[in-house]
């Protein structure tokens, strides 16, 4: 069964940090695109990062690009999000997504595999 699994939401103050994990099981995803899209109450589940199966193609949201940065681990079948400068903004759930194959990877119908989210809360 294939699951992945998201940590290291938690509370921050505007300005500062925080790093999510994505570990996967059930299977590798080493060769396919993985991303971090996020939902605030009342909104829709919108892109945040997408980082291709090598690490080398990274891509961002306009609101998130210069803060966050997204990586990976194909060792750990681990994807990670380091979200620097926090706003209030950010606060949102934020969930891990794994295998892209249409190559649309800000588009959160696209992708086979969901997390069950973390929650980020960025106060003022």
């Amino acid at each position: 069964q294939v699951q992945l699994v998201e940590s290291g939401g938690g509370l921050a103050q505007a300005g500062g940090s925080l790093r999510l994990s994505c570990a996967a099981s059930g299977r590798t995803f080493s060769r396919n695109r993985m991303g971090w899209f996020r939902q605030a109450p009342g909104k829709e589940r919108e892109f945040v990062a997408a980082i291709n199966w090598s690490g080398g193609r990274t891509y961002y949201a306009d609101s998130v690009k210069g803060r966050f940065t997204i990586s990976r681990d194909n060792v750990k079948n681990t994807v990670y999000l380091q979200m620097n400068s926090l706003r209030p903004e950010d606060t949102a759930v934020y969930y891990c997504a794994a295998e892209n194959p249409s190559g649309r990877y800000d588009q959160r119908n696209e992708y086979n595999y969901w997390g069950q989210g973390t929650q980020v809360i960025v106060s003022s």
